[in-house]
């Protein structure tokens, strides 16, 4: 635009996605956007800028062509969503009918939503065009609406990938994501859930401000880590919804596919009752979160395991949280939901203490799932029962020995992140105050929770001010690191006091007495602190671990060796057979590449 008279290159935006959406006959043809709406939208801001400064400049027919960018024709729109090229999502919609719909010259500062991105956009290419336009003097300025007109409509180029109803559009997505970056399915769903919700002549604005909305505030939209990749909460969050209700697991590329089979073919329930259920479960799962990030006063049980999975980062054992609280399902009783919460939180505690992998822990949670949707009733006994019955390295529950044996010599300061240390220290603490299973203390409130500092009781910097007694310097090292040398001080306390000799430690863990902990430290070392009162110290804090989270009584660690499991080859006569299908049934495709598809079981 420099040099309007040259030949220009045109300029590539880039590539958006589209798929179509079925629509009566006779009505504007529709796409759902599933990549490229941010472009789309901010092109229409800059067209309508445009093209209001061309007609203020009396340039009607460039103005007019660029209209057509912009509006659908009136003969053709039978509601007012029809007006304009671009539908935005709903949070960004009344801010853009407004600034589009202003009538020229816009008074932007007294617009409603003047401080939105749109309005602010819309500012920013309506001055520069102007200031464009009448920068060589009026004489230039018809030829200049020319020019403009023509570089929007001709130089600006994208490439349209436009789908067809059932192609797998997150697929597609993450095929042109060259980046790797993972979709957010949310995304893609909340476009499937409006395509049905009109298909099924749903009041669609009503249930996005009931039912979606939500899910679009910044509790939804942070983006959070999930192994090795960040993910927006809401696509985190209906990933494991999915698996309560399909009980199965669902790969994170396939959450959207997932989604879409399960409402279609599985889940016999009208799009609007689904959407409504979703909302229903995530609005509790909320409820428990922010719940869990309270550090201090009243916690219930359910708020205290969402902690416990976040400070061990445990994000992949949310869906069996997710299935005990849902409202929308049989409600589980208080005693039973209480016992199911000991026993995940003893099966994965202890397994964490002993050093078990939990590489299997995504397909666990899956077999969890299944456990308590048999008898919700009881699911409490039907989950401690699972997990006695395990005996795979990769799923047992250790038993009272097996802890006592790996944890006295588990350096645990080197082993565990610190999260994780310092919430066992914050439950010990907690057992000691009285808070004891489900018993509710009488002495006061639970300890302020991810606050404080662990401290260690003979410091990491020993040599100056600890001689060695009788054992050797490997073992000093050892114990040092194990969970007896280890408590929690309200702040960290500065190198010379950390790491000076024990009787003015003790003077300073004084001014920390507020802990039960400290005060007993204090009573075991009152004469001084040795490699001796560490382990001995341990042992009684692992007593007091094996009280927090028990297993049932005459419970034994039971380990199998597992063995490659045989394939067998299984046709439709063997399940038949098996009683798992019969003649006549129809059967619906999972895979999203067979979509539309269907099979009868003849006789």
């Amino acid at each position: 635009m420099a040099h309007p008279e040259g030949e220009h290159q045109a300029h590539f935006l880039g590539a958006v996605v589209v798929q179509q959406v079925q629509n009566p006959v006779g009505e504007i043809q529709q796409r759902t956007i599933i990549d490229g709406q941010q472009r789309l939208t901010t092109l229409q801001l800059m067209f309508d800028a445009i093209h209001a400064q061309l007609e203020s400049v009396g340039a009607k027919r460039p103005a007019g062509r660029l209209r057509k960018l912009i509006e659908n024709d009136e003969d053709s729109c039978n509601k007012p969503e029809d007006k304009f090229k671009v539908w935005p999502t709903n949070k960004d919609r009344p801010a853009f009918n407004e600034v589009l719909a202003a009538p020229f010259p816009i008074d932007y500062e007294n617009l409603k939503h003047s401080k939105s991105k749109m309005a602010l956009a819309h500012r920013f290419f309506s001055e520069s065009a102007r200031e464009w336009l009448l920068e060589n003097g009026e004489d230039e300025v018809l030829h200049r609406a020319e020019v403009l007109e023509r570089c929007c409509r001709e130089l600006l180029q994208v490439v349209v990938i436009d789908l067809a109803v059932n192609e797998n559009a997150q697929e597609i997505f993450e095929t042109l994501n060259a980046r790797g970056a993972v979709l957010t399915a949310a995304d893609l769903i909340k476009n499937f859930v409006f395509q049905r919700l009109t298909e099924q002549k749903n009041n669609v604005e009503k249930a996005y401000e009931d039912y979606w909305k939500n899910f679009e505030t910044p509790f939804w939209e942070k983006e959070i880590n999930y192994g090795r990749v960040k993910f927006q909460r809401s696509s985190l969050f209906i990933n494991h919804w999915l698996i309560t209700k399909i009980g199965e697991e669902v790969l994170n590329r396939e959450i959207f596919s997932t989604f879409k089979n399960y409402a279609d073919y599985e889940s016999k329930t009208p799009m609007l009752e689904l959407l409504g259920n979703m909302h229903t479960a995530g609005k509790k799962y909320q409820e428990v979160f922010a719940g869990s990030e309270k550090k201090e006063g009243e916690i219930n049980r359910v708020e205290l395991f969402a902690y416990r999975l976040n400070s061990m980062d445990l994000d992949v054992l949310r869906p069996i949280l997710i299935t005990l609280i849902d409202p929308t399902e049989t409600e589980v009783p208080k005693d039973q939901l209480e016992m199911a919460i000991a026993a995940i939180e003893s099966w994965m505690i202890r397994r964490l203490l002993v050093r078990a992998t939990n590489k299997r822990y995504n397909k666990l949670v899956v077999e969890m799932v299944q456990t308590v949707n048999k008898d919700r009733a009881n699911a409490g006994t039907r989950l401690e029962k699972y997990f006695s019955e395990q005996s795979s390295i990769s799923s047992y529950w250790p038993d009272d020995s097996e802890l006592v044996h790996y944890v006295s010599q588990l350096q645990i300061y080197r082993t565990l992140y610190k999260s994780r240390i310092r919430m066992i220290l914050e439950a010990i603490e907690d057992y000691e105050r009285g808070w004891i299973g489900s018993q509710s203390s009488k002495s006061g409130m639970r300890m302020k929770r991810a606050s404080f500092a662990i401290e260690h009781i003979m410091p990491q910097s020993w040599h100056s001010n600890w001689p060695l007694g009788t054992d050797s310097e490997d073992e000093r090292a050892i114990q040092l690191q194990t969970i007896g040398n280890l408590t929690l001080l309200t702040t960290k306390l500065n190198s010379s006091v950390s790491n000076g000799p024990w009787t003015s430690k003790s003077d300073e863990l004084t001014k920390h007495d507020v802990l039960l902990i400290n005060k007993q430290v204090q009573e075991l070392g009152a004469y001084g602190w040795s490699e001796n009162l560490i382990k001995s110290r341990t042992a009684a804090l692992i007593e007091k671990i094996i009280a927090i989270w028990p297993v049932p009584v005459g419970h034994k660690s039971r380990i199998v060796s597992e063995k490659p499991e045989k394939q067998v080859k299984v046709g439709v006569i063997d399940l038949i057979s098996a009683g798992l299908v019969s003649a006549g049934q129809t059967l619906y495709p999972k895979q999203n590449k067979h979509a539309g598809k269907i099979a009868q079981i003849l006789d």
